[in-house]
């Protein structure tokens, strides 16, 4: 069973950067898939982006490539997601996610993910 807890969201002014955090107490997380996906009010759960186990592959969302990076500490059982250049669109709750697969481009929705976090309120004034 892995469980999954985010920090780090909050109150940040379109153009600042928050690092969002995911930690688990998994002892198998380091050899999951993760990502992060975001659900803004009255708006379906989507992706933003998903790490490799080992890192060595990462996918985006073409809403956040270039500003988000996704990496990971397989010592420290957590990912992370710093988010730059924000935007008062990337306001959501933010849900970090993890799966035994394998990474792919079908892990870009949330069936190819098993267990979930609570999410982080994460909001950008303009």
């Amino acid at each position: 069973q892995v469980q999954l807890r985010e920090s780090g969201g909050g109150l940040v002014q379109a153009g600042g950067s928050l690092r969002l955090s995911c930690a688990s107490s998994g002892h198998t997380f380091s050899t999951y898939s993760v990502g992060w996906f975001r659900q803004a009010p009255g708006k379906e759960r989507d992706f933003v982006a998903a790490i490799a186990w080992i890192g060595d592959r990462t996918y985006y969302a073409d809403s956040v490539k270039g500003r988000f990076t996704i990496s990971r500490d397989n010592v420290k059982n957590t990912a992370y997601l710093q988010m730059n250049s924000l935007k008062p669109d990337d306001t959501a709750i933010y849900y970090c996610a993890a799966s035994p697969r394998v990474l792919s481009s079908t892990m870009l929705t949330r069936p190819g993910y098993d267990y979930w976090g609570q999410g982080t309120q994460v909001t950008v004034s303009s």
